[in-house]
C-alpha cells in the first residue's frame, strides 16, 4: 500500500509519501519563517501559511517518490495535540482528498507518529523500550509495551 501522510500540528507543512509501512519515497517539510520576529509561532500565521503552502508540497512530495495522484491508496494526517487551526488544514485538506479519490483515510496522534517513527530506525526498536519524545511545547517519557500499547512516565 502506498500512503501520502501530512503533517501540519504547528509552523511546518510536511507530506510523505510511504510504501508498504517501511520504504520512504519522500518527504518534503516546509519550514515557516514567518514567525521568527516574533520569537515564537503565532497560531493564526501558523495556519494561514499553511494553506498557502499544502498544495505545493503535496504536489512535491507526490513527484519527488516518483508517482502520480492515482497510485496513492490510502492518506494519513496528523489529528492532534497541536495547534488547532494548523490541525485542521491539515485535516480538511487530507478528508477532502480522501472523499475525492476514494481512499482510505486515517488520523494519526502526533505524539504516536513520533513513537513510530522509530520504525524507520535501523535496527528496528523491539518493544518493550522507552521512548523520549520531545516536539514542539512538550516532553514527554513513554513506556512502550507494544506498538500501540503505551503509559506515560513524565512530561513537561
Amino acid at each position: 500500500m502506498i500512503v501520502l501522510g501530512i503533517e501540519t500540528s504547528c509552523d511546518e507543512t510536511a507530506a510523505s509519501v510511504v510504501k508498504h509501512g517501511d520504504e520512504i519515497l519522500s518527504n518534503v517539510v516546509y519550514s515557516q519563517v514567518v514567525h521568527h520576529r516574533y520569537g515564537g509561532v503565532v497560531p493564526e500565521l501558523a495556519s494561514r501559511d499553511h494553506i498557502r503552502q499544502i498544495f505545493p508540497v503535496v504536489d512535491e512530495a507526490i513527484k519527488n517518490a516518483g508517482l502520480g495522484l492515482d497510485d496513492i491508496q490510502g492518506i494519513a494526517v496528523t489529528r492532534g495535540p497541536g495547534l488547532v487551526g494548523s490541525l485542521l488544514v491539515g485535516t480538511v485538506f487530507a478528508k477532502t482528498l480522501s472523499a475525492i479519490m476514494s481512499v482510505p483515510f486515517v488520523g494519526v496522534n502526533h505524539i504516536e507518529g513520533h513513537i513510530f517513527a522509530s520504525m524507520f530506525a535501523d535496527p528496528l526498536p523491539a518493544p518493550p523500550f522507552v521512548s523520549f519524545v520531545i516536539s514542539g511545547g512538550h516532553c514527554d517519557l513513554i513506556y512502550v509495551y507494544d506498538w500501540g500499547r503505551y503509559r506515560l512516565l513524565g512530561y513537561k
